[in-house]
């Protein structure tokens, strides 16, 4: 398999399912395009229709694209992983929340983009933001408390694959959150699948 990704100190959607392929150790090869490059789009549309990333392209030649369709499709071609929660109550609120995180949150992304190597307190904290990080630290400590963590149904899945981005802007922009939240981010950040990537995004970067 393929997956075509963007800049790892920016792109939030790229760094879903890469994190979720690097943790299971499911085979792949990535494909790095260079986000805000003349020829960017080209490049991206040669890969998938959408013109954007990341895209996967599978070991029989099929292009999937977006995150969480992207996941979902490695969920049923490597069912010996639990990439989502085995029960099926708790199955069904990690996706649940893992929809509300890829459609919701607007306010959060506009306002905090993910930028791996800023540090910039307080930077983009309006009201309709700190709105969006409060209903994030809910679901974070809502899950936590009913599964006894440590990550949010206990074992990495999807579902903090599709968190982990927020917690790269909690790490830049550093809101105030709950403990729980806190510490659910600190585990996440030295997670080693996410380690590896935000290593990779201060190389690049630092070139």
């Amino acid at each position: 398999m393929k997956l075509v990704i963007g800049d790892k100190n920016l792109s939030s959607w790229s760094m879903r399912p890469w994190v979720l392929l690097r943790h299971f150790g499911i085979p792949f090869d990535e494909v790095l395009i260079r986000l805000g490059q003349p020829g960017t789009k080209a490049k991206i549309l040669d890969v998938t229709p959408s013109g954007k990333v990341p895209c996967l392209i599978t070991d029989t030649g099929e292009t999937v694209w977006e995150s969480l369709a992207i996941m979902e499709t490695l969920a049923e071609r490597v069912p010996q992983h639990p990439l989502w929660p085995r029960d099926a109550a708790a199955r069904a609120h990690a996706r649940s929340i893992s929809a509300e995180m890829h459609a919701g949150f607007v306010d959060l992304r506009q306002n905090m983009p993910m930028q791996i190597t800023a540090h910039e307190p307080g930077i983009g904290a309006t009201p309709a933001t700190l709105a969006d990080i409060a209903r994030i630290d809910g679901i974070w400590s809502g899950c936590i408390a009913q599964s006894g963590g440590p990550f949010l149904f206990g074992d990495f899945c999807i579902a903090d694959a599709m968190f982990a981005p927020v917690v790269m802007r909690f790490n830049s922009y550093a809101p105030a959150i709950s403990e729980c939240a806190r510490e659910y981010a600190a585990r996440v950040t030295e997670f080693p699948a996410v380690a590896d990537w935000i290593g990779d995004a201060r190389k690049d970067s630092a070139r």
